[in-house]
């Protein structure tokens, strides 16, 4: 299985975490992945987007951070799943790893403890498998 990781690195120290994560979910699921980095959030989506026409890859893994409680913050994180989800529902398989969280403590947190990096890989996997299924019905 071929995924790409895309992660937004305007939060660096949560970035890593997250692509730690996600790395150790598809080595321990066999996949190859190709990591690529956007600046933030906002441009997960239309990277995917890019990625996804030239089909090199069975799924892809949206990692990111928003941190803040204002309505930039607001803002930023629902636009951000609101393009994923859009992909997702022409049949793009995404796992999403995109956090919001108050500060940068507590994103660390979701990162490590929660595992959400891994989560989004396994939940990449797991629609792409789901995709191959569905092939031969």
């Amino acid at each position: 299985m071929r995924i790409l990781i895309v992660e937004a690195r305007y939060h660096s120290h949560v970035a890593d975490r997250l692509m730690d994560g996600a790395t150790a979910a598809l080595d321990q699921g066999m996949a190859q992945f190709t990591r690529t980095a956007v600046p933030g959030v906002l441009e997960l989506p239309g990277a995917i987007a890019m990625a996804s026409q030239h089909r090199n890859f069975d799924a892809y893994v949206a990692l990111g951070c928003v941190i803040g409680g204002n309505t930039t913050a607001d803002t930023l994180f629902r636009e951000t799943c609101r393009g994923l989800v859009q992909l997702s529902t022409l049949g793009v398989a995404i796992g999403h790893g995109v956090l919001m969280a108050e500060h940068e403590r507590a994103a660390l947190a979701l990162a490590d403890e929660g595992d959400a990096g891994g989560d989004a890989a396994r939940a990449a996997l797991a629609l792409a498998t789901l995709r191959e299924r569905l092939a031969v019905l």
